[in-house]
């Protein structure tokens, strides 16, 4: 069943993974105004927007335009919720990407967490619950994500979740190559 048709509830001992809600707004904000956690957002491809919101009213037209997203189909954003704290700590993006570069039909996993959670550890296990259902939710076998050189957490939890460097460019909608992904088959 399609992601877009009913989107699951993931739970591992640590995370919870559903689809954002709005009474996230003020956790989501902790995430997308931690400058500290900015450079590690995926933006590419993302019409200029580099997911850095500092206000509520900004947070909340990023959460509109999310779920405007969802029904339409283009990609599903799902909330990170610690167990321990109760709080939302990041967002999972989730999408099929059509295009004719390599990455033609191959998942794409945007994972976005405060600075705090920028760890092997919680990227590990946030991407460890959520691939193996990636076939299933959007029909593709292989997932691609980005790491950006200077992220070694990020990396390393990569490596352990079974993605592997690729020398691809992902091919942006404007012509413009975008490098440092990973692919996960």
């Amino acid at each position: 069943m399609s992601i877009y048709e009913s989107c699951p509830v993931l739970e591992s001992e640590k995370f919870i993974l559903r689809l954002f809600e709005e009474k996230d707004c003020d956790d989501l904000l902790k995430v997308y105004s931690d400058k500290n956690a900015l450079p590690f957002f995926n933006s590419d491809n993302c019409d200029g927007d580099n997911f850095y919101y500092a206000t509520n009213e900004r947070m909340a037209q990023a959460l509109d335009f999310w779920k405007m997203s969802y029904e339409k189909g283009w990609f599903a954003r799902l909330s990170i919720i610690d167990k321990t704290s109760s709080t939302v700590i990041g967002t999972v993006e989730l999408c099929l990407r059509v295009s004719e570069d390599t990455y033609n039909n191959k998942g794409i996993l945007r994972l976005d967490v405060r600075s705090d959670y920028e760890t092997e550890d919680a990227l590990y296990d946030i991407t460890a619950l959520i691939t193996p259902h990636l076939s299933e939710l959007l029909g593709c076998d292989d997932v691609i994500t980005k790491v950006p050189i200077y992220a070694v957490e990020r990396t390393k939890a990569m490596q352990r979740a079974g993605f592997t460097k690729s020398e691809e460019y992902l091919i942006g909608k404007n012509g413009f190559a975008y490098d440092g992904y990973w692919v996960k088959k």
